[in-house]
């Protein structure tokens, strides 16, 4: 029912999200703390309603390349982890990269590295954003603050992701992966039909029909002088999705003397600092990157501009920071807070590391 209203964990919502996108199959494996996605898809059984495929494979690495096969159909299909299952995942990411095909990636990231532990983490804002395969590539990659961009993730993360033909992850923490919130969901959209595929995936190896060419759905070339092309078409992709696709959120940042930058769970941390910081006389703003990338470099070099200093704020040992301090050309201090091993900071705490390192 449109604008129907649940009281939901992160990862239940994305999974109900991702039937009422019309998603054809999801393939994944479970591990703390995003194993609720599978379970509630199972729970759903959307096979009986929209038909839409559910697997659980063997392995992280089954699962990438059961998205990838049926990505190269032109199907909406996505997968979910977390993070040591994300790197086990992530040869499977560059083959989807490279061969140009859409597809939804939702990480529940927890504490590194190694197994680490099963706490909320942002320690893999690298391995997201950098390209944590092996080519030159990138995804989109969305961070969400909140269960209801959890659930409005799945929706922009799938449109965009067939818009520029090139994988999307919702990158998010194991906080907002586990807190329950109430959401606003939307409707139940049908799932495409195969007429509907062709027309809109032209490219799509789903079937021969008429006179047309084949299409081939491949990574490998082995003329270096194709192969090169093929990098070059990849990369005008990311310069267009870097010119339109930045997104960000402010606050109280025009009037500030500060400006902290966090993403997730983080940044509604760093807002109750903010809080307490305006008590006690300390104007603070903060901006909160949405895409991590495009990273939103015009809008967090605007916000810094008159400031005193900025303080980014992560659950790691400093990521960000440098995409920041690119960002603001090393004009202004900036300097990094984070805790490890799952570790949440409290709104005190940022406050404090404010004050002693920028005041």
């Amino acid at each position: 029912m449109d604008g129907e209203v649940s009281l939901l964990k992160g990862n239940e919502a994305v999974a109900i999200a991702a039937v009422r996108y019309g998603c054809d199959a999801y393939f994944g494996y479970p591990i703390t703390p995003q194993s609720e996605v599978i379970e509630t898809l199972s729970a759903l059984q959307p096979w009986e309603t929209t038909g839409m495929v559910v697997l659980q494979a063997e392995s992280e690495v089954a699962a990438i390349n059961m998205v990838y096969g049926g990505a190269a159909t032109g199907k909406a299909v996505m997968t979910s982890s977390s993070s040591p299952g994300i790197s086990l995942k992530q040869e499977g990411i560059s083959y989807i990269a490279a061969c140009m095909l859409p597809a939804l990636i939702l990480n529940v990231m927890r504490g590194g590295p190694g197994l680490g532990t099963i706490q909320p983490s942002q320690a893999d804002y690298f391995q997201a954003t950098k390209g944590g395969g092996h080519g030159d590539y990138h995804l989109i990659v969305l961070a969400p603050s909140s269960v209801q961009e959890m659930v409005d993730f799945v929706t922009l993360g799938f449109d965009l992701s067939f818009k520029y033909r090139t994988p999307a992850m919702i990158l998010a923490d194991g906080i907002v992966g586990q807190m329950m919130e109430k959401v606003v969901l939307p409707p139940q959209k049908p799932r495409r039909t195969d007429e509907e595929v062709r027309k809109e995936c032209p490219w799509a190896a789903n079937g021969r029909e008429g006179l047309r060419k084949r299409n081939i759905v491949t990574s490998l070339e082995m003329d270096p002088a194709r192969m090169e092309v093929n990098n070059h078409k990849l990369q005008e992709i990311y310069r267009e999705i870097e010119a339109n696709e930045q997104r960000s959120e402010e606050i109280g940042t025009e009037d500030a003397d500060y400006l902290i930058v966090a993403f997730g769970s983080v940044a509604r941390i760093c807002e109750k600092a903010r809080e307490i910081g305006l008590q006690q006389g300390k104007k603070i703003g903060i901006i909160r990157p949405i895409t991590l990338w495009p990273f939103p470099k015009k809008a967090v070099e605007n916000a810094a501009k008159g400031k005193k200093g900025v303080l980014v704020v992560e659950l790691n040992a400093g990521q960000m920071i440098e995409d920041v301090r690119l960002a603001v050309h090393d004009n202004l201090p900036v300097e990094h807070f984070g805790r490890l091993g799952g570790i949440i900071p409290s709104p005190g705490e940022i406050l404090d590391a404010l004050n002693e390192k920028l005041s």
